[in-house]
């Protein structure tokens, strides 16, 4: 038996569990998936769950049912590269001979003073559902939400259509949606003030406070509750456990995906520094799922008693949801560059439901069928926008 742990039970981490046990069961793999929750979270709509959306419910153990997989709860307290161990919070070891280290990001709460006591994040469902309540409980206020990216966009438009009570104010230190097209971002812009989003950019946001958030040159914006979607970091149990990371305690991977101080271990998602012929690339659905089958497939090719390839990726799309009713999909060049293509309105909506909902989807699959990576990845100036 080939022991093949998989930490972390998100998109990329179920994606990865069901994969290499699909692809390993006739050569010994053994696959345990382990992450803290009992519930398979979708990342992707945590801003429907701050909105106070009730989304459906999935239980990892019944996602992975059937194709081989064990789930163990439990959250890693260690990893121990050269014993082959991860250790758990209650104290379990579990060993291995194969980790697909699929942990994902945390958000930034130290790099301003405040956010980790006033500020409300996306880390988890919990943390989702605790801000919906605390909306829920406003009858008037204002709403801060930090950041201008995606997220930030989505959750700004999302909160301000469904609690039309509350003032909503994006502030941002770039443009909202500055790495879309020109076109693109400005039906963006005009449903954030159809929705009566205030966005502030070119500001600073240097202090969250219980009550406001303090600008750079000391203005205070008065705040009932502020989301903070602004930078990621790696958990720090990869640096702890000697691992090579970068600068925001990603693990450092080749070009097969694994780590380069210890070969043993495959990190996938965002929780790995992917370098392309483009840059590193940046966590999303959109590339970590191939991340995830690439490693798979590495795996099993390592079990057969060959080499693993290396990992190409291309972007497709940019697809941003604008409430329920509207949303703008940029479609984009393989380096995430924005073409002048591009979808608005009910068929943007469409759209971006289906890729929001293709993973559940896909999982049922997985277990049948030993889908390759390039499928959902750009291989051959060929791009497939499955994910």
């Amino acid at each position: 038996m080939t022991r093949i742990i998989v930490l972390g039970g998100g998109y990329t981490g179920v994606t990865a569990a069901l994969s290499v046990a699909r692809r390993t069961r006739r050569h010994g793999g053994q696959v345990t998936l382990v992450n803290p929750s009992p519930r398979f979270t979708e990342r992707l709509r945590l801003h429907q769950t701050a909105a106070g959306q009730k989304l459906g419910d999935h239980l990892i153990e019944e996602v992975v049912a059937g194709s081989g997989v064990e789930f163990v709860q439990g959250r890693a307290a260690a990893v121990d590269p050269r014993r082959r161990e991860v250790r758990l919070e209650d104290g379990r070891v579990l060993g291995y001979d194969k980790l697909v280290y699929a942990a994902g990001t945390v958000t930034d709460r130290h790099s301003v003073p405040g956010v980790a006591d006033h500020a409300y994040v996306y880390d988890d469902y919990d943390g989702a559902l605790r801000l919906a309540e605390r909306l829920a409980r406003l009858r008037t206020g204002t709403v801060v939400v930090a950041g201008g990216g995606l997220t930030g966009v989505e959750s700004a438009t999302e909160i301000a259509e469904a609690h039309p009570n509350l003032r909503v104010v994006l502030l941002s230190r770039t443009r909202p949606g500055s790495m879309m097209g020109e076109r693109a971002r400005a039906y963006m812009e005009a449903a954030m003030e159809r929705l009566g989003v205030e966005s502030r950019h070119g500001v600073e946001v240097v202090k969250v406070l219980p009550d406001a958030v303090e600008l750079a040159g000391g203005e205070l914006v008065a705040s009932d509750a502020t989301l903070w979607t602004s930078g990621t970091r790696g958990l720090p149990l990869a640096a702890e456990a000697g691992l090579a990371v970068d600068e925001r305690g990603l693990i450092v991977v080749d070009a097969a995906l694994r780590s380069v101080s210890h070969p043993d271990v495959y990190a996938v998602g965002d929780a790995a520094a992917i370098r392309q012929s483009y840059g590193v690339m940046h966590g999303t659905c959109q590339s970590g799922i191939p991340t995830a089958l690439h490693a798979a497939e590495s795996i099993a090719r390592e079990l057969r008693g060959r080499r693993p390839r290396p990992f190409r990726f291309g972007y497709f799309h940019q697809p941003v949801s604008l409430g329920r009713k509207d949303a703008v999909i940029q479609f984009v060049n393989p380096d995430d560059t924005p073409r002048r293509a591009y979808l608005t309105g009910r068929w943007a909506v469409l759209y971006k439901e289906t890729v929001s909902g293709s993973p559940l989807k896909t999982f049922p699959l997985l277990r049948r069928v030993a889908l390759p990576a390039r499928l959902v990845s750009r291989s051959g100036g060929r791009r497939n926008p499955l994910i």
